[in-house]
């Protein structure tokens, strides 16, 4: 899944490829990694691959190779390899061994040697490039092997709209590829729309023809859409980045890829030197033999004669086409390139062709349309608003706006144009990816063109992911809310991006802006960080997979029924989706009328209705998928009822009447069922009662009538009672009496009716009572908020308080779970109860706040749970300072400097603690009070000659990190150290200041102890308040705030420390402008000629004269007029004065500073006067000095070193002065900037900037007038050195 706009950190430079191989042959896959020494592995279906007579693994540097030998139908499948966090898969297709077919007119060759495996339209062998090349999905001639339409190898469900995205694709120049696409259209009401584009915008249908086709079908059985590109004949201007785009109603997707295209290979035996060589004739047509070949020259119109011999024959059209691309190619090239372009290209006449190419360059430049054009390309943010806007020559005209070639028309409020004056704008509002075009404003038969790049915000992340705890085989769904819908994301599991593989273990759902991960079936294996990353951040979340483990809350009970009565076993489990079977004497029990199984939420039950003596026998329960058996035995009581005369007193028939051993025991909300036979005649009356209280003393109670008060009872025993009568229709409570048993029911039990409960049955011939204990059980009650201490990086201890009360069973152990402060899903931390009060919890993110809360389990189930912890953060404290170094030592200071840590963590960096101890000793001392935020430190007031050790440690909130400790102790002493002045390289010659600029010369020095410095000039000490000196430890400054030339002079500073010292010596000039010249007059006056002389300035100011400018000043006007500048002599002629006219001149000296700020003038004005007669100059007679160009010195063969310039030199005489023309190896080198030409007095120059070996061959020079035409040739050879 790509990531937009910014690049993955992968550890590949170079990723293995998917292949398909034939059976019995072998399948070499490689990779490069981005640096050597980094472990590799490889593997197969999640298992690691080693060495051995099946697969071969090699490592070389960066580049590792897995080899399958003998590759068979089992070998086929997913392949990964790994380095570092970086994981690629691939797959490996075994296809049925086949015998090539050879073309007609093709010998059979030899199977090439097993090459790296390769994606599907991977460059073919030599042997097949005579002919088609392959396409992605195989030559253009057979059949596709990809995935059948329909076939099992379809993906059900694709990503986006493409079932098969086209790949990249190689073919060599002249031969047949198609790019397929298939799109699934199952889903799709109407067919899709699919368009090809070849580079950014140009959409291929309105190209199709001969060379190139569009195809497409559907497959009814699979409903698949099949798209395809053929291109036949291809050509170098093929190449490039294609992108195919599918569209429907509501959906779009894209997909992009590259075509590589390969020259086309020739005869192995062409000689590239013969080719260029031009046989040389002597007389008589005899050829000078081949020892002599430096004699010939190089012919490059024969060389591209032959080069079309060995091209593959190309349509008329292409080569068209063809020509217009290396138009295009030249005008981007720089004029140093035109030549190697055209021999490139086969172009013969370069010369027109720089000649046409030249004018419609000039051409280009003008536009009688546009005022202002638009700019090349504009960038909008996605939502936001752009305006392309131009300006015409004509207010007029008209305008049409055009959008990757179709006009664009108003529609609402998207487009808006608008026309003032002479401009024109197209407004575009709330600019989308759709926007991301080329336009064009057209006016007339002129187009501007621009292109609109549209930028998309960084996606945000609304909703993060929320951690999970799943159990073995249970499905998982990860959710993520961003803030723009459709937007592109990147789901990862440890840093490695997850990808769908073959059986479909990971599904990607979008759902506006909702983004899903799914696991149908968990694993072990898929326990893990997962992250969610987007254009503007992640989200991380943690998946824990546990197995699968029933607990059993409550287990069922042995049970002792009545005939005709009801029989119910019941038990609870901890999974409520977990089934079971239920079992007697260990077979299947199948449910009837009167036998009914039941399953609800968690509680499994068995009930048995009028139990018969059949029915006494062992039932269990055992759990689908679980080694767990629960088992319970139902024992028959048969109740005897002997034969007794009339008036027989009333009796309660029960095993065990009031011992304190047999409680009766009820959970809290099941229904209570006390079942009571009775006997007496006649039918006595029975009478509930509940007390609430019971005091007993000794070891058994005697019961006494119900009618009779306390002090009737034993000596031994004491019963208070405080009890109730129990009617029949009070709220929970029913009482049915038969005439031998009463039934009492109690629904819902709570915690208030615990107690002792009292029967008594009474007839005219007396009464019997019997106690009954109730015993009512819960689960506990929620434990108080847990307590947060040892706050780690990942991990932290959780403390909490038993319950209050709990619930009448002890308590077995509890449950701690945890979950993040802004989410809502609790997460279970342990499946075995924990039976200490305290955890150490770990697995935690760091940065992100916790709350825990805990339940309390008995043996009745699990308490409600307790309330949250406070909120914390799991923090580390940060790591250990990096490279610790003693910068410095004193007598009595020690100076550090540190780097940062390199782990700060979540929170964050407080500051640095610095301390030091004596060697030896292990007690610390701070070097300061509290904490220091720099990385450096002067440690003071130790005690000199003292070896010391020094540690630093980094703070946060969670406290201090590790240590860093000085490796040796460090002597508390200064180290003599001999001073050292270090010079500046720009004070090393003389420093140039003009009057009135400061002065600032900084020296640095070394030397310990600290040096003393000395400033003198010339040998003096330096005195005055002009010049200040400051010093430091490490460097002295002198400074003068404004310079005076009093100030220039050589200056001396020296370091001395003892008997030791260092000099270094400066020589300070300080400038002005120069004075006036002096003496400046006129020496002579003829014709329009005017001669001036003067004298040097008296004052230079201090540094050389550059020169005089010399002006002249009309005596009418006195306006003054430059006549010599930058003059360096001290006389100069004035020429091309007006007769008639007084003048007036002048002269400045220049220097460095400037001009002088006087000028010397001439006191008297100069007058030009006009000549009294007109001179006749003699008449001689027209001489034909006319000559043909010939060559007084003719060009010499050289040979030069490449890099360095060379020169050309011959001379020329001939009249009239004849056209220079230099040409190498036929081509005329005007224009090329390279190579300058220079013509003085008939000397010619031709000088050649740094030649390289291409530069070498036959240069003529030609010179050419009306009388005829001369040339001379050399040879220059250039010699790598």
């Amino acid at each position: 899944m790509p990531e937009p706009g910014k690049k993955s950190g992968s550890a590949f430079s170079k990723k293995p490829r998917s292949a398909e191989v034939a059976a019995g042959g072998s399948a070499v896959f490689e990779a490069e990694t981005e640096r050597a020494g980094v472990k590799v592995r490889w593997q197969r279906g999640g298992s690691d691959i080693s060495v051995g007579d099946k697969y071969r693994l090699v490592a070389e540097g960066t580049r590792h190779t897995l080899t399958v030998q003998d590759v068979g139908p089992a070998d086929q499948g997913f392949y990964a390899v790994i380095a570092g966090s970086s994981k690629v898969k691939f797959d490996l297709k075994v296809t049925e061994a086949e015998k090539p077919e050879l073309a007609p007119t093709q010998a059979p060759s030899p199977a090439p040697a097993p090459a790296p495996a390769e994606a599907p339209g991977s460059l073919a062998p030599a042997s097949e490039l005579e002919g088609s090349s392959p396409s992605p999905t195989g030559p253009s001639s057979e059949p596709s092997t990809g995935p059948v339409p329909g076939s099992s190898g379809t993906p059900d469900d694709p990503i986006g709209l493409f079932v098969t995205r086209p790949q990249d694709g190689e073919v060599t120049a002249g031969g047949s590829i198609t790019f397929s696409a298939r799109v699934a259209g199952a889903s799709l009401l109407k067919p899709p729309v699919v368009k090809w584009f070849k580079g950014k915008w140009m959409d291929l249908s309105s190209k199709a023809g001969q060379h190139l086709q569009l195809h497409d079908s559907y497959d009814r059985a699979s409903k698949v859409y099949l798209f395809e590109l053929h291109l036949t004949d291809t050509q170098p201007a093929s190449a490039g980045g294609y992108r195919c785009e599918v569209s429907t109603k509501d959906k779009f997707d894209s997909c992009n890829f590259s075509l590589t295209v390969h020259e086309a290979i020739g005869h192995s035996d062409l000689d590239l030197r013969s080719a260029f060589r031009r046989s040389s004739l002597s007389g008589g047509g005899r050829r000078i033999s081949d020892g002599h070949e430096d004699a010939g020259t190089l012919d490059f119109s024969s060389l591209l004669k032959k080069r079309d011999s060995f091209r593959i024959s190309r349509d008329s059209k292409l080569e068209a086409q063809a020509e217009e691309d290396v138009w295009e190619i030249l005008r981007q090239a720089p004029p140093s390139e035109y030549e190697r372009i055209a021999f490139q290209h086969g172009v013969t006449d370069l010369r027109g062709m720089l000649k046409r190419l030249k004018g419609m360059k000039h051409e280009e430049r003008k536009s009688t349309a546009f005022q202002r054009k638009l700019e090349p390309a504009y960038q909008v943010s996605k939502g936001h608003k752009i305006r392309l806007s131009v300006e015409l020559a004509d207010p007029d005209a008209e305008v049409k706006w055009l959008k990757n070639g179709q006009e664009i028309h108003m529609s609402g409020s998207k487009y808006i144009f608008e026309s003032i004056g002479n401009k024109r704008t197209l407004t575009i509002s709330q600019c989308s990816l759709a926007d991301d075009a080329a336009y064009q404003c057209v006016v007339g038969g002129e187009k501007c063109s621009t292109e609109l790049f549209v930028k998309e915000p960084p996606v945000l992340i609304t909703r993060p992911l929320e951690d999970q705890l799943v159990m073995v085989g249970q499905r998982v769904e990860f959710e993520c809310e961003v803030s723009e819908e459709g937007a592109q994301v990147k789901w990862l599991k440890d840093g490695v991006e997850l990808t769908r593989e073959e059986t479909f273990k990971y599904r990607f759902k979008k759902d506006g802006r909702r983004h899903h991960l799914i696991i149908n079936e968990a694993t072990l294996e898929d326990a893990g960080h997962y992250a969610l990353r987007t254009s503007g951040g992640q989200a991380l979340a943690e998946l824990i997979v546990q197995e699968k483990k029933l607990e059993v809350y409550q287990s069922i009970a042995d049970l002792t029924v009545s005939a005709k009565d009801q029989a119910v076993f019941k038990c609870e489990v901890s999974d409520e989706n977990v089934r079971g079977t239920w079992l007697k004497n260990g077979r299947e029990l199948v449910p009837d009328s009167r036998i009914k199984v039941s399953h609800i939420g968690r509680v499994h039950k068995l009930t048995i209705d009028d139990v018969t003596p059949a029915d006494e026998a062992d039932y269990s329960f055992v759990p689908e998928g679980f080694a767990c058996n629960l088992s319970a035995k139902l024992h028959f009581m048969e109740v005897k009822i002997d034969f007794v005369p009339r008036q027989e007193p009333p009796k309660i028939h029960l095993d065990c009447l009031g011992c304190a051993s047999d409680t009766i025991v009820v959970v809290a909300g099941n229904k209570l069922r006390l079942d009571v036979p009775i006997s007496g005649d006649p039918a006595p009356t029975v009478i509930w009662q509940k007390s609430t209280q019971l005091c007993s003393q000794g070891s058994a109670a005697a019961v006494g009538p119900a009618s009779d008060g306390p002090e009737d009872t034993g000596a031994n025993e004491e019963w208070v009672f405080d009890k109730k009568l129990l009617c029949e229709t009070e709220g929970r409570v029913r009482v049915e009496t038969t005439k031998d048993r009463s039934i009492f029911t109690l629904e819902g039990a709570e915690k208030e009716d615990e107690g002792v409960y009292t029967v008594t049955v009474k007839n005219p011939v007396g009464e019997d009572q019997v106690n009954l204990t109730v015993k009512v059980i819960d689960v506990p009650d929620a434990p108080a908020a847990p307590k947060i201490s040892n706050v780690g990086e990942d991990s932290c201890t959780v403390q909490w308080e038993p319950p209050a009360y709990d619930g009448g069973q002890p308590v077995l152990g509890y449950i701690l779970e945890r979950k993040k402060k802004k989410s809502y899903r609790w997460m279970r931390l342990n499946f075995d109860l924990l039976r200490d009060l305290s955890l150490e919890a770990r697995r935690m993110i760091e940065g992100v706040p916790y709350e825990m809360r805990v339940y309390a389990v008995n043996a009745v189930g699990m308490s409600r749970p307790s309330p949250a912890s406070l909120p914390f953060m799991p923090i580390a404290p940060p790591s250990e300072p990096t490279h610790l170094a003693i910068e410095d030592v004193s007598d009595t200071t020690v100076s550090l400097k540190w780097r940062p840590p390199e782990r700060v963590g979540a929170g964050g960096l407080d500051g640095y603690s610095v301390e030091y101890c004596q060697e030896g000793c292990s007690e610390w001392m701070a070097a300061l009070q509290g904490l220091t935020e720099r990385t450096a430190m002067l440690v003071k007031d130790l005690p000199t000659g003292a070896r010391l050790l020094f540690r630093v440690r980094a703070h946060n909130v969670a406290g201090p990190g590790g240590a860093v400790t000085t490796k040796e102790p460090v002597t508390v002493q200064e180290i003599l150290q001999r001073p050292r002045l270090q010079l500046p390289r720009h004070l090393r010659q003389t420093i140039q200041k003009k009057v009135g600029e400061p002065v600032n010369l900084l020296i640095p020095f070394q030397g310990k102890p600290r040096p003393q410095v000395t400033w003198t000039k010339e040998g003096l000490p330096l005195a005055g308040e002009e010049v200040s000196i400051r010093n430091s430890p490490t460097d002295t400054i002198l400074f003068i705030r404004s310079a005076r030339r009093a100030h220039s002079g050589t200056y001396q500073v020296t370091v001395r420390i003892e008997s030791m010292e260092a000099k270094a010596t400066l020589l300070l000039q300080i400038v002005d402008k120069p004075s006036t010249p002096q003496d400046i007059r006129v020496t002579e006056a003829w014709g329009f000629n005017v001669a001036l002389e003067w004298k040097p300035p008296q004052d230079d100011g201090n540094t050389e004269i550059w020169g005089y400018t010399v002006q002249k000043a009309d005596k009418k006007t006195m306006e003054w007029f430059t006549v010599l500048e930058h003059y360096r002599r001290l006389h100069c002629v004035v020429p091309e004065l007006i007769v008639g006219n007084g003048y007036y001149f002048r002269v400045f000296s220049h220097n460095m500073v400037g001009p002088s700020d006087k000028a010397a003038t001439t006191k008297e004005p100069v007058f030009i006067p006009r000549p009294g007669t007109t001179y006749q100059p003699p008449i001689y007679k027209a001489l034909d000095f006319s000559e043909a160009p010939s060559f007084t010195r003719p060009l010499v063969n050289r040979s030069v070193i490449a890099g360095y310039n060379a020169v050309l030199c011959c001379a020329v005489r001939g009249s009239p002065k004849p056209k220079i023309s230099w040409l190498k190896n036929g081509l005329d080198l005007g224009e090329d900037a390279r190579f300058r030409m220079f013509c003085k007095q008939g000397v010619l120059t031709l000088e050649i900037r740094k030649p390289c070996p291409f530069d070498g061959g036959v240069y003529v020079c030609r010179a050419t007038n009306l009388q005829g035409e001369a040339q001379s040739e050399c040879r220059l050879e250039v010699r790598v050195p």
